[in-house]
């Protein structure tokens, strides 16, 4: 059985563009705070990843170490994710405001 993975493929190339993009444009202080809001993002899809992504099925045990591949898996995804949900965006747009004053 083949798996098409072009549909994922080609949402995941979109997402990284438009993180190129809008990094592009920032300055050097703005770059840092979105690195940083970036970092939030994925921080926060990590825990919906772990909950949602409880991987238990009593037909296959356990192997050594299936906790700390499932956990690294979980990550690298939550990062590549990271800016492309909207958090990031909201979130930098929100400590821009109040970095000017303006809330």
């Amino acid at each position: 059985m083949q798996i098409d993975v072009s549909n994922a493929t080609n949402l995941y190339n979109r997402a990284q563009t438009q993180k190129v993009l809008k990094n592009n444009n920032l300055k050097g202080d703005d770059k840092a705070l979105r690195e940083q809001t970036d970092a939030f993002e994925a921080l926060m899809l990590k825990f919906v990843l772990d909950t949602s992504l409880k991987l238990e099925d009593p037909l296959y045990p356990k192997q050594a170490g299936s906790e700390i591949y499932q956990s690294m898996y979980k990550d690298t995804l939550s990062k590549q994710l990271s800016g492309g949900f909207g958090y990031s965006e909201l979130l930098f747009n929100f400590l821009k405001d109040v970095q000017s004053g303006k809330r």
